[in-house]
């Protein structure tokens, strides 16, 4: 696999720069309806993510990230 000279929070903060840009141009030209569309897509997209998690194999002690075993 490539070495990826970018870290994850690097390549997110990116995405949400590049995010704002277009958001930013589309308000500036007033494509609203396009706003429209993005927006129900990236909802639909949310909801696929959160009803696809498998939350039933997640363990009760899994968010306690304080507690380690030696």
């Amino acid at each position: 696999m490539a070495q990826n000279s970018l870290s994850r929070r690097t390549q997110a903060l990116l995405w949400c720069i590049g995010v704002g840009i277009i958001i930013g141009i589309l308000i500036k030209y007033e494509m609203i309806q396009f706003l429209y569309v993005i927006a129900t897509l990236a909802l639909v997209a949310l909801l696929v993510i959160v009803s696809s998690a498998d939350l039933e194999k997640i363990g009760s002690n899994a968010g306690s990230f304080a507690s380690k075993e030696d």
